[in-house]
Protein backbone atom coordinates (compact mmCIF):
# COMPACT_ATOMS: atom_id res chain seq x y z
CA UNK A 1 0.00 0.00 0.00
CA UNK A 2 2.61 2.44 1.01
CA UNK A 3 4.44 1.59 -2.41
CA UNK A 4 1.06 2.20 -3.92
CA UNK A 5 0.95 5.68 -2.16
CA UNK A 6 4.07 6.96 -3.43
CA UNK A 7 3.35 6.36 -7.09
CA UNK A 8 0.38 8.54 -6.42
CA UNK A 9 2.39 10.87 -5.35
CA UNK A 10 5.33 11.17 -7.47
CA UNK A 11 2.27 10.82 -10.34
CA UNK A 12 1.19 13.96 -8.80
CA UNK A 13 3.89 15.93 -8.77
CA UNK A 14 5.10 14.66 -12.51
CA UNK A 15 1.42 14.75 -14.73
CA UNK A 16 -0.08 17.84 -13.88
CA UNK A 17 -3.94 15.48 -12.86
CA UNK A 18 -3.11 12.94 -15.42
CA UNK A 19 -4.93 10.14 -14.25
CA UNK A 20 -2.66 7.39 -11.77
CA UNK A 21 -3.29 3.87 -11.93
CA UNK A 22 -6.90 2.49 -11.47
CA UNK A 23 -7.23 1.71 -7.75
CA UNK A 24 -9.41 -1.78 -6.78
CA UNK A 25 -11.70 -0.87 -4.45
CA UNK A 26 -12.21 -4.46 -2.93
CA UNK A 27 -8.49 -5.88 -3.62
CA UNK A 28 -9.89 -9.58 -2.61
CA UNK A 29 -13.40 -9.24 -4.97
CA UNK A 30 -16.42 -7.15 -3.76
CA UNK A 31 -19.33 -8.22 -2.49
CA UNK A 32 -21.95 -9.50 -4.64
CA UNK A 33 -19.20 -10.34 -7.10
CA UNK A 34 -18.07 -13.74 -6.58
CA UNK A 35 -17.20 -15.81 -9.29
CA UNK A 36 -17.84 -12.81 -11.90
CA UNK A 37 -14.45 -12.75 -13.17
CA UNK A 38 -15.44 -11.78 -17.05
CA UNK A 39 -13.71 -8.63 -18.26
CA UNK A 40 -14.54 -5.27 -18.84
CA UNK A 41 -15.62 -4.02 -21.77
CA UNK A 42 -13.85 -1.17 -22.97
CA UNK A 43 -15.45 1.12 -26.34
CA UNK A 44 -13.85 4.51 -27.91
CA UNK A 45 -16.79 6.04 -30.17
CA UNK A 46 -15.94 8.54 -33.12
CA UNK A 47 -16.49 11.67 -31.19
CA UNK A 48 -13.16 10.17 -28.71
CA UNK A 49 -16.05 9.24 -25.59
CA UNK A 50 -14.71 6.07 -23.85
CA UNK A 51 -17.60 4.11 -22.70
CA UNK A 52 -17.26 1.54 -20.25
CA UNK A 53 -19.61 -2.03 -19.28
CA UNK A 54 -19.27 -5.18 -17.77
CA UNK A 55 -17.86 -4.01 -14.63
CA UNK A 56 -17.31 -6.51 -11.91
CA UNK A 57 -14.27 -4.94 -10.29
CA UNK A 58 -14.98 -1.39 -8.88
CA UNK A 59 -12.07 1.16 -9.23
CA UNK A 60 -11.07 4.79 -8.50
CA UNK A 61 -8.86 6.46 -10.94
CA UNK A 62 -7.66 9.43 -9.41
CA UNK A 63 -6.57 12.86 -10.49
CA UNK A 64 -4.45 14.93 -8.36
CA UNK A 65 -3.49 18.69 -8.25
CA UNK A 66 0.14 19.32 -8.87
CA UNK A 67 2.38 19.14 -6.63
CA UNK A 68 1.93 22.09 -3.65
CA UNK A 69 -1.19 23.12 -5.98
CA UNK A 70 -4.08 21.15 -3.75
CA UNK A 71 -6.62 22.55 -1.78
CA UNK A 72 -7.28 19.93 0.04
CA UNK A 73 -10.88 19.00 -1.24
CA UNK A 74 -11.61 15.71 -3.10
CA UNK A 75 -14.50 14.40 -5.49
CA UNK A 76 -15.46 10.95 -6.34
CA UNK A 77 -17.19 11.20 -9.77
CA UNK A 78 -19.32 9.12 -10.80
CA UNK A 79 -20.29 9.25 -14.52
CA UNK A 80 -24.02 8.23 -15.98
CA UNK A 81 -25.06 6.38 -18.34
CA UNK A 82 -28.35 4.47 -17.45
CA UNK A 83 -27.12 2.00 -15.02
CA UNK A 84 -25.82 0.09 -18.44
CA UNK A 85 -22.73 1.88 -19.32
CA UNK A 86 -19.99 4.30 -18.06
CA UNK A 87 -19.57 7.48 -20.18
CA UNK A 88 -16.16 7.42 -18.84
CA UNK A 89 -15.17 10.75 -20.81
CA UNK A 90 -17.45 13.95 -20.67
CA UNK A 91 -19.06 13.06 -16.92
CA UNK A 92 -15.45 11.54 -15.50
CA UNK A 93 -12.33 11.89 -16.65
CA UNK A 94 -12.98 15.58 -18.17
CA UNK A 95 -14.50 17.34 -14.91
CA UNK A 96 -11.25 15.23 -13.24
CA UNK A 97 -9.42 17.03 -14.69
CA UNK A 98 -10.99 20.59 -14.30
CA UNK A 99 -11.39 20.07 -10.68
CA UNK A 100 -7.47 18.65 -10.20
CA UNK A 101 -6.22 21.42 -12.70
CA UNK A 102 -7.92 23.91 -9.92
CA UNK A 103 -6.94 22.10 -6.83
CA UNK A 104 -9.15 19.49 -6.07
CA UNK A 105 -8.72 16.22 -5.73
CA UNK A 106 -10.83 14.09 -7.92
CA UNK A 107 -11.37 10.27 -7.77
CA UNK A 108 -13.20 8.80 -11.33
CA UNK A 109 -15.29 5.82 -9.98
CA UNK A 110 -16.42 2.66 -11.92
CA UNK A 111 -19.37 1.18 -10.57
CA UNK A 112 -21.47 -2.00 -10.92
CA UNK A 113 -24.07 -1.45 -13.35
CA UNK A 114 -27.77 -2.62 -12.47
CA UNK A 115 -29.34 -2.34 -16.15
CA UNK A 116 -26.79 -4.03 -18.65
CA UNK A 117 -28.23 -7.29 -19.95
CA UNK A 118 -27.70 -10.31 -17.53
CA UNK A 119 -26.63 -8.15 -14.99
CA UNK A 120 -26.90 -9.31 -11.17
CA UNK A 121 -26.66 -5.85 -9.90
CA UNK A 122 -29.12 -3.74 -8.48
CA UNK A 123 -28.53 0.16 -7.95
CA UNK A 124 -29.09 0.62 -4.30
CA UNK A 125 -26.96 -2.98 -3.38
CA UNK A 126 -24.16 -2.43 -5.25
CA UNK A 127 -23.68 0.66 -7.56
CA UNK A 128 -23.89 2.56 -3.81
CA UNK A 129 -22.14 0.16 -1.98
CA UNK A 130 -19.42 1.03 -4.68
CA UNK A 131 -19.87 4.62 -3.94
CA UNK A 132 -20.00 4.18 -0.17
CA UNK A 133 -16.91 2.13 -0.34
CA UNK A 134 -14.91 4.91 -2.35
CA UNK A 135 -16.09 7.64 0.03
CA UNK A 136 -14.16 5.32 2.92
CA UNK A 137 -11.05 4.85 0.70
CA UNK A 138 -10.45 8.35 -0.41
CA UNK A 139 -10.63 9.22 3.67
CA UNK A 140 -8.95 6.68 5.13
CA UNK A 141 -5.95 8.22 2.69
CA UNK A 142 -6.87 11.90 3.42
CA UNK A 143 -4.06 12.54 5.62
CA UNK A 144 -1.06 10.45 3.10
CA UNK A 145 -3.03 12.53 0.47
CA UNK A 146 -2.37 16.03 1.47
CA UNK A 147 -6.71 15.95 2.15
CA UNK A 148 -9.24 16.82 4.79
CA UNK A 149 -10.93 14.33 5.69
CA UNK A 150 -13.88 16.35 6.26
CA UNK A 151 -13.91 18.12 2.83
CA UNK A 152 -14.27 14.62 0.63
CA UNK A 153 -17.44 14.90 -1.25
CA UNK A 154 -19.51 12.83 -4.80
CA UNK A 155 -20.55 14.23 -7.78
CA UNK A 156 -22.49 12.35 -10.12
CA UNK A 157 -24.02 12.61 -13.57
CA UNK A 158 -27.66 11.37 -14.70
CA UNK A 159 -27.69 7.57 -13.16
CA UNK A 160 -24.21 8.51 -11.41
CA UNK A 161 -26.39 11.34 -9.66
CA UNK A 162 -28.71 8.95 -8.66
CA UNK A 163 -25.83 6.60 -6.96
CA UNK A 164 -24.41 9.80 -5.14
CA UNK A 165 -27.94 11.28 -4.26
CA UNK A 166 -28.92 7.98 -2.70
CA UNK A 167 -24.84 7.43 -0.98
CA UNK A 168 -25.70 10.62 0.69
CA UNK A 169 -28.84 9.81 2.31
CA UNK A 170 -27.86 5.90 3.38
CA UNK A 171 -24.52 6.61 5.06
CA UNK A 172 -22.78 5.77 8.77
CA UNK A 173 -20.04 6.68 10.97
CA UNK A 174 -18.28 3.54 10.17
CA UNK A 175 -17.25 0.58 12.82
CA UNK A 176 -14.40 0.88 14.91
CA UNK A 177 -14.62 -2.91 15.60
CA UNK A 178 -14.73 -3.54 12.30
CA UNK A 179 -12.47 -6.20 10.80
CA UNK A 180 -12.11 -4.39 7.26
CA UNK A 181 -9.84 -1.32 8.00
CA UNK A 182 -11.89 1.00 5.74
CA UNK A 183 -15.10 0.10 6.90
CA UNK A 184 -13.80 2.01 10.27
CA UNK A 185 -14.50 5.18 8.16
CA UNK A 186 -17.52 7.39 7.62
CA UNK A 187 -18.95 6.97 4.32
CA UNK A 188 -20.81 10.15 4.34
CA UNK A 189 -19.87 12.52 1.98
CA UNK A 190 -19.18 16.08 2.98
CA UNK A 191 -21.04 17.80 -0.14
CA UNK A 192 -22.82 16.32 -3.12
CA UNK A 193 -22.78 17.58 -6.57
CA UNK A 194 -26.17 16.42 -8.63
CA UNK A 195 -25.52 16.98 -12.32
CA UNK A 196 -28.96 16.08 -14.38
CA UNK A 197 -29.53 13.53 -11.83
CA UNK A 198 -31.76 10.35 -12.66
CA UNK A 199 -34.79 9.28 -10.91
CA UNK A 200 -34.80 12.75 -8.82
CA UNK A 201 -38.04 11.86 -6.89
CA UNK A 202 -35.82 9.22 -5.08
CA UNK A 203 -34.55 12.15 -3.20
CA UNK A 204 -35.34 12.74 0.10
CA UNK A 205 -32.88 14.67 2.18
CA UNK A 206 -32.75 14.92 6.05
CA UNK A 207 -31.24 17.32 8.22
CA UNK A 208 -27.65 15.37 8.31
CA UNK A 209 -27.98 15.37 4.26
CA UNK A 210 -25.15 16.93 3.38
CA UNK A 211 -24.83 20.18 1.13
CA UNK A 212 -25.99 19.89 -2.07
CA UNK A 213 -25.39 21.28 -5.28
CA UNK A 214 -27.73 20.95 -7.94
CA UNK A 215 -27.41 21.40 -11.82
CA UNK A 216 -29.62 20.78 -15.36
CA UNK A 217 -30.96 21.88 -18.25
CA UNK A 218 -34.76 23.28 -18.18
CA UNK A 219 -34.74 21.29 -22.07
CA UNK A 220 -33.85 18.13 -20.53
CA UNK A 221 -36.39 15.10 -19.84
CA UNK A 222 -39.33 16.67 -17.88
CA UNK A 223 -38.47 14.66 -14.65
CA UNK A 224 -35.04 16.43 -14.59
CA UNK A 225 -36.11 19.73 -15.49
CA UNK A 226 -38.85 20.28 -13.61
CA UNK A 227 -38.09 17.34 -10.89
CA UNK A 228 -35.36 19.27 -9.36
CA UNK A 229 -37.72 22.19 -8.22
CA UNK A 230 -39.21 19.90 -5.66
CA UNK A 231 -35.87 18.66 -4.74
CA UNK A 232 -34.35 21.78 -4.18
CA UNK A 233 -37.32 22.85 -2.17
CA UNK A 234 -37.01 19.37 -0.34
CA UNK A 235 -33.40 20.63 0.75
CA UNK A 236 -34.50 23.59 1.90
CA UNK A 237 -37.09 22.59 4.24
CA UNK A 238 -34.43 20.27 5.38
CA UNK A 239 -32.50 23.18 6.70
CA UNK A 240 -29.36 21.64 4.13
CA UNK A 241 -27.67 24.49 2.33
CA UNK A 242 -28.21 24.25 -1.31
CA UNK A 243 -27.85 25.85 -4.54
CA UNK A 244 -29.61 24.92 -8.15
CA UNK A 245 -28.92 26.34 -11.60
CA UNK A 246 -31.29 25.05 -14.32
CA UNK A 247 -29.76 26.36 -17.26
CA UNK A 248 -32.32 27.27 -20.67
CA UNK A 249 -29.77 25.34 -23.35
CA UNK A 250 -27.83 22.31 -22.72
CA UNK A 251 -30.53 18.83 -22.88
CA UNK A 252 -29.59 16.08 -21.12
CA UNK A 253 -26.19 14.76 -20.66
CA UNK A 254 -23.88 17.85 -21.73
CA UNK A 255 -21.01 16.98 -18.89
CA UNK A 256 -18.20 18.60 -19.72
CA UNK A 257 -16.96 18.62 -23.29
CA UNK A 258 -13.61 20.38 -24.42
CA UNK A 259 -14.37 23.44 -26.73
CA UNK A 260 -17.97 24.24 -25.52
CA UNK A 261 -18.71 27.63 -24.62
CA UNK A 262 -22.15 27.81 -24.21
CA UNK A 263 -23.77 29.13 -20.33
CA UNK A 264 -24.51 25.59 -19.61
CA UNK A 265 -20.86 24.28 -20.06
CA UNK A 266 -19.90 27.04 -17.22
CA UNK A 267 -21.51 25.07 -14.17
CA UNK A 268 -18.41 23.24 -13.12
CA UNK A 269 -17.26 26.89 -12.74
CA UNK A 270 -20.13 27.82 -10.85
CA UNK A 271 -19.72 24.38 -8.63
CA UNK A 272 -16.12 25.81 -7.99
CA UNK A 273 -17.57 28.30 -6.79
CA UNK A 274 -19.86 27.11 -4.28
CA UNK A 275 -17.44 24.84 -2.42
CA UNK A 276 -15.14 27.73 -2.09
CA UNK A 277 -17.84 29.94 -0.34
CA UNK A 278 -18.69 26.76 1.57
CA UNK A 279 -14.75 26.77 2.67
CA UNK A 280 -14.63 23.17 1.47
CA UNK A 281 -12.00 24.81 -1.03
CA UNK A 282 -9.63 27.44 -0.28
CA UNK A 283 -8.85 26.69 3.34
CA UNK A 284 -5.10 26.06 4.09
Amino acid sequence: MKAHLASLFLLAATLHAEPAKEILLWPNGAPGSEGKDTPEVVTTDAGGEVRVNKVNKPTLTPFLPADGKGNGAAVIVAPGGGHSVLCMTHEGFNPAKWLADHGTAAFVLKYRLAKEPGSTYTVDDHAVADMSRAIRYVRSHAAELGLRSNAIGVMGFSAGGEVCAIASMRFDSGKADAPDPLEKFSSRPDFQALIYPGRSQRIEPIKESPPAFLAASAKDREDISEGLLPVYLKFKRAAVPVELHLYSSGGHGFGLRDGKSAPVHAWIERLDEWLRDLKFTGVK
